[in-house]
């Protein structure tokens, strides 16, 4: 299944489903949502003897932590983002959650500039290649890190 599919699971009695058939549809292991519980991301019901069962707010919740993850955001600031109420404070964290994703791409790119100008080197080192080392002496100032060529 492709990581922007999700596949809903039948809900069982009452509309609740067991933590197994939460996970599945999401690959996740039991474990990872027992996690998130004690970490205050998810609230799930109980059930008369004592299982977790979830709803659909909680399949729900689910996706909206993997988006999350996969945009970089750690378990914190999610717990931050769904208990804040405050709209200023959310727009915050979200602030500086785009700002560290900025630099984590900034990065990403200097770094597949480096690769591409590898590509393109004929020598039998390509650390010796003049252009190479110039990109090499650039990105390193750009990122603060002078390399010494």
């Amino acid at each position: 299944m492709k990581s922007n599919e999700l596949r809903t699971p039948v809900a069982g009695v009452g509309g609740s489903m067991s933590i197994g058939a939460l996970a599945e549809p999401f690959g996740l292991a039991t474990h990872v949502l027992r996690h998130w519980e004690a970490m205050g991301l998810l609230a799930p019901a109980r059930d008369a003897a004592g299982r977790l069962r979830y709803r659909t707010a909680d399949l729900v919740r689910v996706a909206v932590i993997l988006r999350a993850k996969e945009a970089g955001l750690s378990l914190d600031a999610i717990r931050a983002l769904i208990h804040t109420a405050d709209a200023a404070k959310r727009r915050s964290i979200l602030r500086e959650e785009a700002e560290a994703l900025r630099s984590r791409v900034a990065a990403a790119q200097a770094s597949l500039e480096l690769i591409e100008c590898a590509l393109g080197c004929d020598q039998a080192d390509f650390t010796r290649c003049a252009h190479f080392q110039q990109v090499v002496d650039r990105v390193g100032t750009e990122t603060a890190v002078r390399i010494p060529v």
